[in-house]
C-alpha cells in the first residue's frame, strides 16, 4: 500500500488534468496517476478539438499541445439536401488519441503526477481514506476512468445514458480536405456521421446514434454501412475501425459524492447533441484538481465533492441545461432542417451552434429567432402546397 495525497484513476485527458490542476494549484502534491495502459495508446474518439480546450491548457501551464498538427477552419453540415459549410471563427484541430493524450500525461508527469500502469478493480472508500485495490491509498479520489468507470460504480451512481460510435480512420477525399464534415441521419434521431480530416492525408471518419433503451445495439457491418449511406466512399481503405460507449450529460448529473468526485466520462460529460468530450474532459478535471488542492490546503476533506459540485455547476450548468434541450430538439427532423437552413444563412447562428456543440455555448435569442422563422416559414410552405 502505497499513500498519496490524492489518487487519480485514469491517465487520459480528464485525469492528466486533474493531475495538472491539482499540481498548479499546489505543487508538490503527492498525485498517483493510475491508467489500465501504457502510454500512447489509442481511443475511440473523433479527435476533434475545440480552440477552448488549447486555452484551458495554456491557463494551466500546458501550451503547445497542437505542435506539428495542422488547424481546420470549415466545418460543414448537411442533412439531407440541405447543407451548410462555413469557416469557424476560431479553427479547431484533429488529433488522433493516441498523440494528445500521450502530451497531457508526459505534462501531468512532467508537473509531478506519479504515473502507474494498474488495472483498477476495485476503490474502498473508508471513513478516513480511499483505498483502490488496497495498493494505493489517499484521502481524495477522483475517477477520470471513462464510460464503464469503476469509481462511478463504487460510489453508488447509476450509468449515464449513452450513445454508441464507431470510428476508423481513411484517407481523406478531395472534397474534404481542411473540412469537418458531418452529415445528419434521415432515419434515427439524434444520429450522424463524420469526417474529420487531420491534415496528414488521413481522415478520422464514423458515425455514432443515442441508444434507446432496451434496443439491439447495431453491428459493426451496419455502422459501417450507415457511414457510407451518409457519405458515399469515406470508409474505402479505412483501418482501425472501434466502437465505444458515449455517456450523455443531463441537465443535474451528480459528479461527486464526500471525498471522491467524477470527471470526464466518468462523470457522464459528453455533449448530448455532438457527442463531444474533450472540452468537458479537460475543464472538469482541472476544476477537480484544484478543488482537491484546495481542500487539502483548508484540512477540510469533506468538502471537497461539494466544493468541485459547485465549480462544475459554475462554469457548465447553463450550457448542460442548454445542450440537453438542444439534443431533445434535435429528435426532430424538422428542427435539424430548420437549423442548418438558419445556419446556413447567418454566420450568427452557426457560429453559436459551434459553441453550443464544441464547448460551453447556449442557445441564443438569435438561434432561437432564426429557428422560428426557418419553421414557421416550412409550415407555410407546407400548408400551400396541400392548398
Amino acid at each position: 500500500m502505497t499513500s498519496h495525497d490524492l489518487v487519480v484513476v485514469g491517465g487520459g485527458p480528464a485525469g492528466a488534468a486533474v493531475a495538472l490542476g491539482a499540481l498548479q494549484a499546489r505543487p508538490g502534491m503527492s498525485v498517483a496517476l493510475l491508467d489500465r495502459a501504457d502510454f500512447p495508446r489509442d481511443k475511440t474518439c473523433g479527435d476533434g478539438i475545440a480552440p477552448e480546450v488549447f486555452d484551458l491548457l495554456t491557463d494551466a501551464g500546458v501550451p503547445g499541445v497542437a505542435d506539428g498538427w495542422a488547424p481546420v477552419d470549415r466545418l460543414s453540415m448537411r442533412r439531407g439536401e440541405r447543407v451548410v459549410e462555413r469557416t469557424m471563427i476560431r479553427s479547431t484541430w484533429v488529433i488522433p488519441r493516441a498523440v494528445f493524450d500521450e502530451r497531457l500525461h508526459q505534462a501531468a508527469v512532467r508537473a509531478g503526477a506519479q504515473p502507474h500502469t494498474h488495472r483498477v478493480s476495485q476503490v474502498t472508500v473508508g471513513a478516513d481514506d480511499v483505498r483502490v485495490d488496497d495498493r494505493f491509498s489517499a484521502p481524495l479520489a477522483v475517477g477520470a476512468d471513462g464510460a464503464h468507470s469503476v469509481v462511478r460504480r463504487a460510489i453508488g451512481l447509476p450509468p449515464a445514458p449513452t450513445a454508441f460510435a464507431l470510428r476508423g480512420y481513411a484517407p481523406t477525399t478531395d472534397r474534404r480536405v481542411g473540412t469537418q464534415a458531418m452529415v445528419f441521419g434521415t432515419s434515427r434521431q439524434p444520429s450522424y456521421a463524420w469526417s474529420f480530416d487531420r491534415g496528414d492525408g488521413l481522415a478520422n471518419v464514423g458515425y455514432g446514434e443515442v441508444q434507446a433503451p432496451g434496443a439491439p445495439r447495431l453491428s459493426r457491418s451496419q455502422l459501417l454501412a450507415q457511414i457510407e449511406q451518409l457519405l458515399p466512399g469515406s470508409t474505402s481503405d479505412g483501418t482501425q475501425w472501434k466502437g465505444a460507449h458515449l455517456p450523455l450529460s443531463g441537465w443535474g448529473a451528480r459528479v461527486a459524492t464526500g471525498r471522491v468526485a467524477l470527471t470526464g466520462d466518468a462523470a457522464g460529460m459528453v455533449n448530448p447533441m455532438t457527442g463531444e468530450g474533450i472540452y468537458y474532459a479537460v475543464l472538469t478535471g482541472l476544476l477537480a484538481g484544484r478543488a482537491a488542492a484546495a481542500a487539502l490546503d483548508t484540512g477540510d476533506l469533506h468538502l471537497f465533492g461539494r466544493d468541485y459540485t459547485r465549480r462544475v455547476r459554475t462554469e457548465l450548468g447553463p450550457h448542460l441545461r442548454h445542450s440537453a434541450l438542444a439534443a431533445r430538439l434535435c429528435r426532430s427532423g424538422r428542427l435539424l432542417d430548420a437549423g442548418v437552413r438558419a445556419a446556413q444563412s447567418d454566420q450568427r447562428v452557426f457560429d453559436d451552434l459551434v459553441d453550443l456543440g464544441l464547448a460551453n455555448g447556449r442557445i441564443t435569442p438569435v438561434v432561437l429567432r432564426r429557428l422560428a422563422r426557418h419553421l414557421l416559414g416550412s409550415a407555410t410552405q407546407r400548408t400551400e402546397h396541400i392548398g
